[in-house]
């Protein structure tokens, strides 16, 4: 396999970001996202590239002071089981560490690919009540999965929650 490269996505990136979501959402693997939270979200993604075409991404989504979620985590099918998600994954986890954050959650069907990685499954939100409450001020519909409100349960009923801490 040629060399891969792992790095931040740029706005140029957003329509293949667009074609991994348009894969795998159709079959619950990925949730949908509007292509404008796509462009919002470019800080947080990182690409990983074979000979310049971006083949992968995922993103790394503060939710609070300690505690961050990795997202959109995907390969084009051709790619799977190569072990590129995987590095894609261990570049986010490392961002997290940069942005000092010490829990990495998800909401995934994908459980033995994150238990790879040291995540463990979950009950509940792990947060203290307080900090609940302020995340409950935010507009972000993944902060509404991770803390379960019931306006988001038909879009990730089945999800597995998980966590690693870092």
């Amino acid at each position: 396999m040629s060399a891969l490269t792992i790095r931040p996505a740029k706005t140029t990136d957003v329509s293949t970001i667009r074609k991994l979501v348009d894969t795998y959402a159709p079959e619950r693997r990925l949730l949908s996202k509007a292509t404008v939270t796509l462009y919002e979200a470019v800080p947080e993604f990182l690409v990983i590239e074979k000979d310049g075409q971006v083949i992968g991404a995922g993103a790394i989504h503060v939710l609070w002071e300690d505690l961050a979620e990795v997202r959109t985590v995907a390969v084009f099918p051709e790619f799977k089981d190569k072990g590129i998600g995987s590095q894609i994954l261990e570049a986010l986890i490392n961002r997290a560490k940069e942005l000092g954050v010490r829990r990495v959650f998800c909401l995934t069907f994908e459980t033995k690919f994150f238990a790879k990685h040291g995540f463990v499954e979950i009950e509940g939100t792990p947060v203290e009540p307080e900090i609940y409450q302020q995340l409950l001020q935010s507009y972000d519909v993944g902060v509404a999965e991770f803390l379960d409100l019931d306006k988001v349960k038909p879009n990730t009923l089945g999800n597995t929650r998980m966590i690693k801490h870092l």
